[in-house]
């Protein structure tokens, strides 16, 4: 029996070492969280942490094992899943032996939840008061999710000597392949765009299809920025007999990491395109899956199994939290950033957190220093930006690129070589001094700092847990790279685990700023300046296809921005702020139309 989800929020992936243990730390609770499998490295030393810690005889699994990636993340994920279910078996004794940690669990419960009332009443009734809380503890609560994440574009090619393995073992792949070999009953959340070879890769592991009482015992939960992708993709896996169980909307600017903007579709346009649609999507996606499934001869549902929608990106405030689950029927929303604050729920070093309480919005920005080249989200003054700045003076520019999972251009090396490495910004660096006679000292200066601007993400993402866990880091000093969204700015303190969840659901607020804007605002206004900047940036004449896209985002931005009218002056939430919203959303309307697009000169 599926026991009752007990949180509507959820903590999303982020960074490869932020959420790499959350479920350790808050699933007892009932917290699902995502774990990053990409770093296989920063995953074998935690096992041994973990290990040591808990006091698990292990092994530890090198680089001469043949499947070693694979091996170290489905033994990991093992420990991780025996951890959670030992510290869940204590924490269900403690709530029926102590009413304090009762009333204080009962306290992070979603106002609304059964249980919580279920629990209120037992604690009213007194009567045989310890077997009937135990009764009601074994039927009603449940671990959160223990999930993983994998970024499909991560899947680099690898080689021993200079012999090209099978694709199995490419770095996505052999993840995909660690999870399922686990023993976890969970989801694998699959993010930044469509892998077609890795999706069919998941036809070969029987834990991703229905069985004869259709349920999956391992889920597929898809990242999307829009409806058109989801068809896209859920149809895609469907033709393979593979049902997407969850969509988790993020927005394509306002939330932590990689940020994928959309064609300046707008969060609220986006989740009401959801709504609107959603039997469509998994109507299509049931009738492809089930003629797939009988092509097989496998067992197939009758019904459409069960799919969730649900939605992260710089939601901030408890009514904002409720407001996306009622307007817009959402299943859960993703609190991501906030929680880097809590040092109960994930993995950052002191220094890093002492700079993101102090982070302002002007410290948050949009950069380009992911080798991947797409905008990442950066906070000012990490040590990793200070030891990277530091080499670039001593003309030692780039990182010795130890791990090399982002080593994926091929430009120079059919091996794949990673644009933030030492060997390809020195190659970079002399090609462009060979041209210098032939710029201007800005253009010089500006094509420099493109090239040394990359910072390697791999071992500067990772740094954090092994600084707070005081294990040893090897190699070349690259510091903490961490990648916040800029709702980072309006929370300002450390939070207790507690604290956090009561904020969620409105019995507290952590929030001490008061010039936080409306989510919705915010990402408007994010947009808006996105959209300036990709017109500033462009050089040259512009060619017919760029002003077709900029025309089309401009036309979107507009016509969510008409749509945030209509909800704000309908919708029952918001009520203090609503003239302030719907001044700021009219102020950046008027910001956007006074951006010229340039014209296309026809010859």
């Amino acid at each position: 029996m599926k026991k009752t989800t007990l949180h509507t929020f959820h903590i999303p992936v982020m960074g490869l070492a932020y959420t790499i243990d959350s479920p350790i730390r808050v699933a007892q609770y009932g917290i699902s969280s995502v774990i990053s499998i990409a770093d296989d490295e920063l995953i074998e030393k935690m096992r041994n942490f973990y290990s040591t810690k808990f006091h698990f005889p292990h092994e530890e699994i090198s680089q001469k094992f043949h499947d070693y990636r694979a091996e170290r993340i489905t033994s990991y994920l093992n420990l991780v899943d025996k951890i959670v279910k030992q510290k869940f078996e204590s924490f269900k004794t403690e709530l029926a032996e102590s009413k304090t940690a009762l009333e204080n669990f009962m306290s992070m419960l979603p106002n609304s939840s059964d249980i919580k009332k279920g629990f209120q009443n037992l604690l009213e009734d007194g009567i045989s008061f310890k077997e009937n809380i135990q009764n009601f503890i074994e039927s009603h609560l449940s671990v959160g999710e223990i999930d993983v994440n994998i970024m499909t574009k991560l899947d680099k090619d690898n080689f021993v000597k200079n012999e090209q393995l099978p694709l199995e073992f490419n770095d996505a792949h052999a993840a995909l392949r660690g999870f399922a070999n686990s023993n976890l009953e969970s989801s694998v959340v699959l993010s930044a765009g469509m892998n077609p070879r890795l999706y069919s890769y998941f036809e070969n592991f029987p834990d991703f299809f229905p069985n004869e009482n259709n349920q999956l015992k391992k889920r597929i939960i898809l990242k999307v920025s829009d409806f058109r992708s989801a068809m896209i993709q859920g149809n895609f896996l469907a033709k393979k007999g593979l049902w997407v169980s969850e969509y988790r909307i993020e927005s394509g600017l306002n939330c932590g990491g990689h940020a994928f903007a959309t064609d300046g579709l707008l969060l609220g346009t986006i989740l009401e395109e959801f709504k609107q649609k959603k039997e469509q999507l998994v109507q299509s996606a049931h009738q492809l899956m089930v003629k797939a499934l009988q092509q097989k001869n496998a067992p197939y549902p009758d019904q459409a199994l069960e799919l969730k929608i649900t939605v992260q990106g710089g939601v901030g405030t408890s009514e904002e939290h409720e407001f996306l689950l009622s307007n817009y029927n959402i299943d859960s929303v993703g609190w991501g950033t906030p929680f880097l604050l809590v040092p109960e729920a994930t993995s950052v070093d002191q220094t890093t957190r002492n700079l993101l309480i102090n982070a302002k919005e002007r410290d948050l920005y949009l950069s380009h220093i992911s080798p991947l080249g797409v905008p990442f989200n950066t906070l000012k003054g990490t040590t990793n930006e200070i030891l990277k700045q530091k080499r670039i003076q001593e003309n030692k520019a780039g990182s010795s690129c130890p791990k090399k999972f982002l080593a994926l251009s091929k430009e120079y090396d059919p091996h794949g070589i990673c644009t933030a490495s030492k060997k390809y910004q020195d190659i970079k660096l002399a090609e462009l001094e060979n041209i210098k006679d032939t710029l201007s000292a800005d253009a010089f200066e500006k094509s420099k700092v493109k090239i040394t601007e990359k910072s390697c993400l791999c071992v500067g993402l990772a740094n954090s847990s092994y600084l707070e866990n005081d294990i040893k880091i090897k190699g070349q000093a690259q510091g903490v790279v961490i990648c916040p969204g800029p709702n980072m700015a309006y929370f300002d303190q450390e939070v207790s685990l507690k604290h956090m969840v009561e904020h969620i659901y409105g019995n507290k607020s952590v929030l001490r700023a008061n010039n936080r804007p409306n989510l919705f605002v915010k990402e408007l206004k994010m947009y808006v300046d996105y959209f300036r900047n990709e017109i500033e940036s462009i050089s040259g004449e512009i060619t017919a296809n760029q002003l077709k896209k900029l025309n089309s985002f401009k036309a979107n931005l507009l016509e969510g921005i008409e749509y945030y009218h209509n909800l704000f002056e309908s919708t029952f939430y918001f009520k203090s702020e609503t003239e302030k919203i719907k001044y700021q959303i009219d102020f950046y309307k008027l910001e956007l139309i006074s951006i010229n697009i340039p014209s296309h000169e026809i010859a």
